[in-house]
C-alpha cells in the first residue's frame, strides 16, 4: 500500500525537508555570502542552530510516516507532528529574517525560506488523504 497518494505527498515533503535545504539558500548576508540551513549549525545562537536539526527532524519524521500505512491513526498523528515542527521552523526563520539588527545582516531572502511552507502543504494534503482512507475503511466495516 505504499503506492497511495498520501505516500507520494509524504515523499515530496521528505525530499523538500531533507534534500532541497542543501541546494537552496535561506538568505544572502550583506557580505554576499549565501546562508544555507547547514550553516546554521556553526551559529553561536542556539535558536538559529536548531534550524538544521528541525529540517532533518521533519524529513525523518515524514519518511517514517510513509511506512506506517497499516496504522493510519499513527500516520495521521505523525503527519500532524511534522506540521507542528515545520510551523516552529517557519516561526524561527521569520524571526531571524525580520529581527536581525533591523535587517542589517540579511540583505536578500532566499527561496529556502519557503521550504517549510511547501512541506506543510504536502503533509496537510497527505493527512487529508489518510483521513479519507480511514473513513472509507470505517464505512466498509459498517457494511459487514
Amino acid at each position: 500500500m505504499i503506492q497511495r497518494i498520501q505516500s507520494i505527498y509524504l515523499l515530496i515533503a521528505t525530499v523538500l525537508s531533507g534534500g532541497l535545504i542543501f541546494s537552496f539558500n535561506l538568505w544572502i548576508t550583506e557580505q554576499g555570502t549565501k546562508f544555507y540551513a547547514l550553516d546554521s549549525i556553526s551559529s553561536t545562537n542556539l535558536l538559529l542552530a536548531s534550524v538544521f536539526v528541525l529540517f532533518i527532524a521533519s524529513a525523518i519524521l515524514t519518511f517514517i510516516t510513509i511506512f506506517q500505512f497499516k496504522k493510519r491513526q499513527l500516520q495521521f498523528v505523525l503527519g500532524r507532528l511534522a506540521i507542528l515542527i515545520n510551523f516552529i521552523l517557519v516561526g524561527i526563520l521569520v524571526y531571524f529574517t525580520q529581527n536581525l539588527s533591523g535587517e542589517m545582516q540579511v540583505s536578500e531572502k532566499g527561496i529556502g525560506l519557503l521550504i517549510p511552507i511547501f512541506t506543510i502543504v504536502f503533509v496537510v494534503l497527505a493527512n487529508k488523504a489518510i483521513k479519507k482512507d480511514e473513513e472509507l475503511v470505517k464505512s466498509v466495516d459498517r457494511l459487514r
